[in-house]
């Protein structure tokens, strides 16, 4: 049996994984996206399926002073005596906290705040009770992985943060995870930066806090300047399964164009981990991911399939849906016209820092048509409500229906940087069908309607949505959302929405 590497596609960075008995559980970066924090379920650790979210309440997120990539970043998932433990930082607006739960698919605590700098924070459970946590720090020391032991009951610092560990010399030593392993203390990080150049190193002690030896032959996973489509690899996660076997879950990069981007953010990979006869891990291929690999021997559970299309008619939204930051209250209604998504506009538009009326969903496939039906009438200038694919406030295409000087017309904007194009057409009466063919290299804005058939809008490179050119940590969003300054503002239904893959 073989898996196809990514095993969860689209933006999904910084996978942390825990295993109860014959259950995996991962949980992934959200950034500046509320929920906050998803968690997936597997049982074969290839086959996996969202359960929820970690973070699902602004008091948990707090989102509004969030830039772009900004929030939450790289989360740690643990158990430990009955509980699951989710650390991570909020990095703007509250730092490093966790959350805990019996039950992963939620709800989960009240956040408990640490007292402690950095990023990228990771808990270790010993055999004598005591709870070690690690992030990358700038001390005094100097830059590296630093650690301290708490309370696990009220994040209370119970020690001194201490440097354990630089690295090899690769920038932006980051992402640690300490484990106890055969009775010696494994430190793994990120090196690098998630950049073309990221990797993972590993060294070990006998003692928590060193000193640590690195391992002879790190970096133990790197893709760099590899040719197999698969780059960046890193941020890296190990687990032991339940037949003894050891792998790695990863991020990493698929870029699509030439020169290197990718548009689909940094996803989750699925290695093999072998030990050397010293006792070192070495991960995937000799340190090397491949887009096919050789699966777990583990029964094969896949789940169904998502219906491609959302028809709006559940009581609550599905929870792969996405907001833009916190959601303004009255903005969205599931209850308002029973089997519609009705969407009220803000004034916050998709060009700035804000919390626009926006309900999205991640772009996981290179090929994939994208489309919703839209009723809208505006009665006021300038609202607006369609479809967007979206990087950030710079860098997104829209495909929506708009009031301009009292006439109700289709437009298709390009936002790049301080670039901005706009085509417009006459808008024609009736529900309106709007519609984004995601290719590799491109997306294609179509609009359908009874009476005018398909018109063609334009189309716009995935290129220019890349990290490379918009930067930032996440990947392309594709959303329905609406914009108004009114005091009562229009209300935008869509009846349906189609995320229909073609690869």
């Amino acid at each position: 049996m073989q898996y196809t590497n990514p095993v969860i596609p689209g933006f999904h960075p910084d996978p942390s994984i825990c295993r109860v008995g014959d259950d995996y559980y991962l949980v992934t970066s959200s950034f500046e996206y509320f929920p906050g924090v998803p968690i997936f379920h597997s049982k074969d650790l290839v086959h996996w399926r969202q359960i929820g979210h970690c973070l699902t309440t602004e008091k948990q997120v707090p989102l509004s002073n969030a830039w772009s990539s900004g929030g939450i970043y790289a989360p740690t998932l643990r158990y430990h005596n009955g509980w699951f433990y989710m650390v991570t930082t909020n990095v703007s607006g509250g730092g490093n906290f966790f959350v805990k739960t019996q039950n992963p698919e939620g709800p989960w605590s009240e956040p408990v705040q640490i007292a402690w700098g950095g990023i990228d924070p990771s808990l270790m459970f010993d055999d004598d009770g005591r709870v070690y946590l690690q992030s990358p720090t700038t001390g005094d020391e100097g830059n590296g992985i630093y650690q301290c032991e708490i309370d696990i009951e009220t994040g209370a610092t119970l020690s001194e943060s201490r440097l354990i560990w630089k690295g090899t010399g690769g920038a932006h030593p980051e992402g640690p995870h300490l484990y106890k392993i055969n009775g010696q203390y494994y430190l793994m990080i990120a090196e690098g930066g998630t950049e073309y150049g990221h990797m993972e190193t590993i060294a070990r002690s006998n003692h928590p806090y060193g000193p640590f030896e690195p391992c002879p032959s790190n970096p133990i996973l790197t893709n760099r300047s590899m040719g197999n489509g698969i780059h960046a690899t890193g941020h890296a996660d190990l687990i032991e399964a339940h037949d003894g076997s050891w792998w790695a879950v990863c991020l990493g990069i698929r870029p699509v164009s030439y020169p290197m981007g990718h548009h689909l953010g940094r996803e989750v990979f699925l290695a093999p981990v072998s030990w050397t006869s010293d006792g070192w891990p070495i991960v995937g291929n000799d340190t090397h991911i491949e887009p096919v690999m050789d699966a777990p021997k583990l029964p094969q559970v896949p789940w169904p399939d998502k219906p491609r299309r959302d028809d709006f008619n559940a009581a609550k939204l599905d929870m792969l849906w996405t907001f833009l930051r916190n959601p303004a209250e009255g903005s969205w209604s599931l209850a308002e016209r029973p089997g519609f998504l009705v969407l009220h506009g803000q004034a916050a538009t998709l060009n700035e820092v804000g919390s626009p009326t926006f309900v999205g969903r991640r772009l996981c496939h290179f090929s994939c048509n994208v489309e919703t039906m839209l009723e809208f009438d505006p009665k006021h200038e300038g609202e607006e409500a369609g479809l967007t694919m979206y990087m950030n406030e710079k860098h997104h295409y829209d495909l929506a229906v708009k009031s301009v000087q009292g006439r109700k017309k289709l437009i298709f904007r390009r936002t790049v940087g301080s670039m901005q194009t706009v085509e417009t057409r006459d808008c024609p009466e009736g529900p309106i069908v709007l519609q984004f063919q995601a290719l590799p290299e491109k997306f294609v804005a179509t609009v359908r309607t009874l009476q005018a058939g398909a018109i063609e809008m334009g189309w716009g490179e995935t290129h220019l949505l890349s990290t490379e050119i918009a930067g930032g940590f996440v990947g392309v969003m594709t959303a329905m959302y609406a914009i108004s300054e009114a005091p009562e503002p229009s209300p935008a239904s869509f009846d349906w929405f189609d995320y229909n893959v073609t690869e």
